[in-house]
């Protein structure tokens, strides 16, 4: 009997593909509809660990409906500096598809709005539940006391390397939300252009290090059923935040990251089709996700050719591509807004 992962994702999520460089996903049909209020739940059942990581010392998904409430509210909290002035970037996005039933454009110039549509926690979901990492840190536990965001990763996890399950890797996640699958995945190598530089790195690196203490220790820790789990991510990650050090080379720290770059995006494989086990939806998914995948491995040749002098994208990172297809993304995040932000009073 297969253990249950950490949230069950495998009961509504199929992963269709894994390989060391591409990882794929969807959910299907109950009758001829989409399984929307399975997937919606499921997220849902991340968010705590999302928010928290494990800095509460919460291990799973058996928490209180106090801790979700606070978990909500705190999402519903986070702000950030615009040009006219601090907005609440889940609020806005909230308004933007449920007060007014709309949505924003791939191409929106309010790029702050984007991490209100929850891509980062669909991230953490998949990275929780198919590749089997655990949080190091929770960016939405450390935001500033004003609420500000911090920015960075979209994910900071930690996790068995993809090459090789014997060892350990750091995971450096980027994720996208779009209703073009190729707007996304070309965001997705801007975001490894941006972000894997020496000074963006050294800067993340710094901020990650600063959490280090900020777990719950063991004296503290309620639930004896895990207690031994708890003790040993303390202990690794005091490995990690050791490499983390700004003593230390990037280019060694480099080799032992892995980069998930996870693009869910609208696809008219499931407006065209109502069945997931039939030769044909699979033959349309898997032609869509092999078209993805060709475009964006192009995209990555090119940028490493026109690579800036001083970034140390010049090694080989080790990247893989995950793509979540689904009906649209305009219901997922509206759905996703209206059930979470009602949590807040529950």
């Amino acid at each position: 009997m297969t253990e249950k992962t950490p949230f069950g994702s495998e009961e509504v999520i199929t992963q269709h593909i894994s390989e060391a460089d591409i990882k794929t996903y969807f959910v299907g049909f109950d009758f001829g509809k989409y399984r929307y209020d399975e997937l919606i739940d499921l997220i849902l059942d991340v968010i705590v660990d999302f928010a928290f990581g494990f800095h509460k010392g919460i291990l799973s998904n058996s928490y209180n409906r106090r801790i979700l409430v606070e978990a909500a509210k705190s999402i519903y909290g986070i702000k950030t500096q615009t040009p006219n002035g601090e907005k609440g970037i889940f609020e806005e996005v909230k308004k933007v598809y449920v007060d007014k039933d709309s949505e924003l454009p791939d191409d929106t110039e309010e790029k702050h709005l984007k991490r209100g549509e929850f891509g980062e926690v669909i991230l953490h979901l998949l990275l929780r539940d198919f590749i089997e990492t655990v949080p190091l840190i929770s960016k939405i536990h450390f935001k500033d006391t004003d609420g500000i965001t911090v920015h960075g990763f979209d994910a900071v996890h930690i996790g068995p390397s993809i090459l090789n399950h014997s060892e350990r890797s750091l995971y450096l996640g980027e994720s996208k939300l779009y209703n073009c699958g190729k707007t996304g995945v070309r965001e997705l190598i801007k975001d490894i252009k941006n972000h894997f530089k020496r000074d963006f790195l050294r800067r993340e690196f710094a901020l990650i290090s600063k959490k280090q203490t900020s777990f719950i220790k063991p004296e503290d820790y309620k639930d004896k059923n895990t207690f031994e789990e708890y003790n040993g991510f303390l202990e690794e990650k005091k490995q990690w935040f050791k490499l983390l050090d700004e003593k230390n080379k990037l280019q060694d720290i480099l080799d032992s990251v892995t980069i998930p770059l996870l693009c869910t995006y609208t696809s008219d494989v499931f407006n065209n089709h109502f069945n997931e086990e039939t030769e044909d939806f699979i033959e349309d998914y898997e032609k869509e996700i092999n078209e993805l995948k060709t475009y964006f491995d192009k995209q990555l040749k090119s940028m490493k050719k026109k690579v800036e002098e001083g970034e140390p994208v010049k090694t080989n990172l080790n990247i893989v591509l995950m793509l979540f297809p689904v009906p649209s993304k305009k219901e997922l995040v509206k759905r996703l807004h209206t059930k979470l932000y009602n949590q807040q009073w529950s």
